[in-house]
């Protein structure tokens, strides 16, 4: 709930930030233009987000030296610092959130026309490494059991990753159910799939 609530503050911080920025001229994109009398060709969208993504990271983990790291091919932007669980987050939460920031920023202020993906201390990667484990244990026990296996509730991302890793699978079929936020996967052995015993 703390972090939520830090999340939160912090989110309102940066937004209010960026509209005073805008107000007395101060942007970092104005700045450029007037310093060089255009946007620096040398400096890719994705170096402009770095920079936005950053400074939302300082903003929420105070006195942290934060580092952004750039893949402009895979779109994605890696943040390492110290004590980074604010900007992470309960279950990767707020790494969602400033993604969709920061992604907003971006088509907003036209930096770039593609979204980027955000990970904080390899997070996400362990996440999903995790997850897959998870669902190849499960699957197993399925198909052992000769039974449905009900999943916890998982972001739209998770539901995915699980989706993609049991489609090679032949033996077992996976099913979304419920509304958000309780939204969840159900692991069928495949002679029961879309059956809902």
């Amino acid at each position: 709930m703390e972090q939520d609530k830090e999340m939160k503050d912090a989110v309102s911080s940066f937004v209010e930030s960026l509209e005073e920025e805008q107000r007395e001229d101060k942007l970092i994109e104005n700045s450029l233009k007037k310093e060089t009398g255009t946007v620096d060709e040398n400096i890719s969208g994705m170096e402009k987000i770095a920079k936005k993504l950053k400074k939302v990271t300082e903003l929420i983990c105070i006195g942290e030296n934060v580092k952004i790291s750039t893949d402009a091919k895979e779109a994605k932007l890696s943040i390492q610092g110290g004590d980074l669980s604010a900007a992470i987050g309960r279950n990767g939460r707020n790494i969602a959130a400033m993604e969709y920031i920061i992604n907003l920023i971006g088509k907003r202020k036209k930096l770039i026309d593609y979204r980027v993906s955000i990970d904080i201390k390899d997070y996400r990667k362990n996440r999903i490494d995790k997850i897959k484990k998870t669902a190849m244990e499960m699957a197993d026990k399925a198909i052992k059991e000769g039974r449905k296996i009900v999943l916890k509730p998982m972001c739209a991302y998770e539901r995915k990753v699980i989706h993609s890793a049991l489609a090679k699978f032949k033996k077992v079929t996976t099913k979304s159910i419920h509304e958000e936020p309780d939204r969840r996967i159900i692991i069928y052995p495949a002679r029961e799939a879309g059956q809902e015993n």
